[in-house]
C-alpha cells in the first residue's frame, strides 16, 4: 500500500490508507485516544479505541516516527475534516527523545537562543517551517520572473583571491598555502557575465565579517543577485526589480497558501509604479540633517511610514545616494555628479535592496579608482574586462532572509533562517 500525505486524506474517504510521519501530539482520554501525526503536508488525526493500539501509542513519545494504516472517516472537527479509524500503528524507529519545548503548541514558547540551539527540532514547528516554505516560494518566484525575461542563471566563486569587493570586512582562509577570502558578493562576476549573456542572475550565499549584533544582520545570508546590460540608466534596473518583486510575491501566493494561513499573513501589493524620492528629499522627509551622508535605520522607518501614509505603499525607492557612500563602480548622476545613479528599495521601513547603474568604460574605472586613491592592481582581473567592450549595465541584490523577515513580520531575521551564522553562532 503506497503511503499518502495528510493533505490527500480527503480524497480517500472510506478507503484504507497508509500514512507516516512524526507523533505530533497524543491526547489520552478515558475511552478513546487521539494520535496526531505530522508530515510534510500537515497534520492527520488518528482515533484509537483498541486497547492494544492504545498501549502502543502511550509508549511512543512526541516526535517518534511512525507509520499508521487505517480507514479514512469524515469528521468535521478533525484536521481537514477527516480522520483515520481502526488504525494499526507501527514505529519506524526507536522512541524519540522529546525536544526541550512542545512542538504541538500553537506557538513556540522557548526563547530564540534556545530554538537556535536546537534548530533541527525547532524548525519542525509549523510556524518555523512555514517561514522557510515562504522563503522557498520566494526564490522560485525570483527565478521564474527572471527566466521569463531571458535572464540566465549563473554560479560564481565563493572563494576569491582579493578582499576588494564591497569594502565590508571579509573572512580570510588558507587556500593551499595562499591567502584567500570568502566572497562578500558576486558583484564583479555578475558584471563580467553581462559581457557573455547580457542578463544574468544568481542565488547564493555571501559572507560579511562585520561585527554587527542586530536583529537585521547575519554574517552569512542568501543574496538574490541580478545584473542586466543595455540599460539607459538606473531606472531601467528599478523597473526590472519591480517586476521581480511582483513575481516573487505572486509565487508565494501560489505555492505557500498554507504557510501564509499558518502565520496569519496577507501579502503586500507591489504598486504598478513604486514611489521614488531622491536622497536629498528623503532626508527632508525623515527629518535628517541636509549634510547626512546616509540613511540611518530610524530614517528608513520614517520613510516607510511616509510611503504608506502618502502612497499606500509598503515599498519606496530612494535614489541618488551620495557617490561618497557608494562603491567605486557606481555610475554618477550625469547632471549632479556628487550623487549616484544608484538606489535602495525600502520595504516596510527597512533597506531590502541596493542597486544602480554601473560604470562600463575602462577609462572610467581607472579614473574612479584614482579619485579614491586606490591602486588598480587588486582589481586588475575585473577592470581589464572593460577594455574588451561592455554595455551600459546595472543590477541589484535582494537579501532573502531580510525579505522573508519583513514579509512575515518576524522581529529577528534569525527567526526565518534555518541555521543562522552571526557574530556569536557557528553551530548547529
Amino acid at each position: 500500500m503506497q503511503r499518502i500525505l495528510s493533505s490527500q486524506l480527503t480524497h480517500h474517504v472510506g478507503a484504507t490508507v497508509r500514512i507516516a510521519g512524526w507523533v505530533h501530539r497524543r491526547r489520552l482520554l478515558k475511552s478513546v485516544a487521539f494520535l496526531i501525526v505530522r508530515d510534510a503536508a500537515g497534520l492527520a488525526q488518528v482515533v484509537v479505541t483498541d486497547a492494544a493500539v492504545r498501549a502502543a501509542v502511550e509508549s511512543l513519545p512526541e516526535e517518534t516516527v511512525v507509520e499508521v494504516t487505517g480507514t479514512v472517516v469524515a469528521n468535521a472537527t478533525a484536521p481537514a475534516g477527516v480522520e483515520l479509524a481502526e488504525p494499526a500503528v507501527r514505529p519506524l524507529g526507536p522512541p524519540a527523545v522529546p525536544p526541550p519545548f512542545d512542538l504541538y503548541r500553537p506557538a513556540l514558547t522557548a526563547t530564540l537562543p534556545t530554538q537556535l540551539d536546537h534548530a533541527p527540532a525547532a524548525l519542525r514547528h509549523p510556524t518555523r517551517s512555514a517561514a522557510l516554505r515562504i522563503s522557498a516560494a520566494a526564490v522560485a518566484g525570483f527565478r521564474a520572473a527572471l527566466d521569463a525575461r531571458a535572464f540566465v542563471e549563473i554560479h560564481t566563486p565563493k572563494v576569491v583571491a582579493s578582499s576588494t569587493e564591497s569594502g565590508a570586512n571579509v573572512f580570510a582562509l588558507d587556500w593551499f598555502g595562499r591567502p584567500a577570502y570568502l566572497a562578500q558578493s558576486p558583484q564583479f562576476y555578475k558584471q563580467l557575465m553581462v559581457g557573455v549573456f547580457e542578463r544574468v542572475y544568481e542565488v547564493g550565499p555571501v559572507f560579511r565579517a562585520e561585527p554587527h549584533d542586530t536583529v537585521r544582520h547575519l554574517a552569512q545570508y542568501t543574496s538574490l543577485d541580478v545584473e542586466l546590460g543595455f540599460v539607459t540608466d538606473h531606472r531601467d534596473v528599478m523597473a526590472v526589480l519591480r517586476e521581480t518583486l511582483a513575481g516573487m510575491l505572486a509565487e508565494v501566493a501560489a505555492r505557500a497558501g498554507g504557510p501564509l494561513a499558518t502565520l496569519g499573513l496577507t501579502l503586500p501589493e507591489v504598486p504598478a509604479e513604486i514611489p521614488a524620492v531622491h536622497f536629498t528629499e528623503a532626508l527632508k522627509i525623515a527629518g535628517a540633517p541636509a549634510d547626512e551622508p546616509d540613511l540611518a535605520p530610524a530614517h528608513e522607518r520614517a520613510l516607510g511610514e511616509w510611503a504608506l501614509r502618502e502612497h499606500g505603499s509598503d515599498f519606496l525607492f530612494v535614489t541618488g545616494y551620495p557617490m561618497a557612500k557608494r562603491p567605486f563602480y557606481t555610475h554618477p548622476d550625469p547632471v549632479r555628479p556628487a550623487y549616484s545613479n544608484g538606489f535602495d528599495l525600502l520595504f516596510r521601513g527597512m533597506e531590502l535592496v541596493t542597486g544602480g547603474q554601473r560604470l562600463h568604460r575602462h577609462e572610467d574605472y581607472l579614473a574612479a579608482l584614482a579619485a579614491r586613491g586606490e591602486p588598480v592592481e587588486p582589481y586588475a582581473g575585473y577592470v581589464d574586462a572593460f577594455r574588451h567592450g561592455m554595455p551600459p549595465h546595472g543590477g541589484f541584490a535582494i537579501g532573502l532572509e531580510r525579505f522573508v523577515a519583513r514579509l512575515t513580520g518576524a522581529a529577528n531575521v534569525r527567526e526565518v533562517t534555518a541555521f543562522p551564522r552571526d557574530l556569536h553562532r557557528l553551530t548547529p
